[in-house]
């Protein structure tokens, strides 16, 4: 029996978790898990919700409200990883992503006993894996991650030394249709 989840799936906002968790579960036959979809139960378990990060993000603005609700995403990700043995999730970019260092402390514990814990990027080159996650979020959701203030959310989360640290291994999928990512991803977990 599976104590662990059997791959959690991080990484910066587009990077295809959700669509490769999804068809890796089908291909594995195991479940897949999107925090994104389970997160705000979650949250409110430690009094959190998305409206209340709408309302932080206008009271204090992105960067203080993100960090603010640092601790709901850590016990988020605990919980999600305790919950679902056996199966693959996706987390959500912020959820690998922590300035506090009690918080990321808590989150690698918490990833420790998964074997396969999968960093996806575009491209081994930072930049270029920012530029095209700027396109295929400018695309898909609108938003380019780039703060009023001025902050690039999607620069730090690529840059984020903490997402190579909770890594088992790194996946890049420039190129690639997400069938041959899933199969690449199949043959790393054998």
């Amino acid at each position: 029996m599976h104590t662990a989840p059997w791959m959690v799936l991080i990484g910066p906002a587009a990077t295809g978790k959700s669509t490769l968790g999804d068809g890796l579960a089908s291909a594995a036959e195991k479940s897949f898990v999107d925090i994104d979809a389970l997160g705000e139960t979650y949250y409110a378990e430690v009094g959190w919700s998305m409206d209340k990060l709408r309302d932080r993000i206008q009271a204090v603005g992105r960067v203080a409200a993100e960090q603010e609700w640092e601790p709901a995403r850590a016990h988020a990700v605990e919980r999600i990883v305790a919950d679902h043995p056996g199966t693959i999730i996706s987390l959500g970019a912020g959820h690998s992503h922590y300035t506090q260092p009690e918080l990321f402390q808590r989150v690698q514990t918490a990833l420790r006993p998964v074997n396969h814990v999968v960093l996806v990027l575009p491209s081994p080159d930072l930049e270029r894996s920012v530029q095209v996650l700027r396109q295929r979020s400018l695309a898909a959701k609108g938003t380019n991650w780039i703060s009023r203030d001025g902050y690039d959310f999607l620069h730090q989360w690529v840059h984020n030394t903490g997402n190579h640290a909770f890594a088992t291994t790194v996946l890049y999928t420039e190129g690639e249709e997400p069938e041959q990512s899933i199969r690449r991803l199949m043959t790393m977990c054998d």
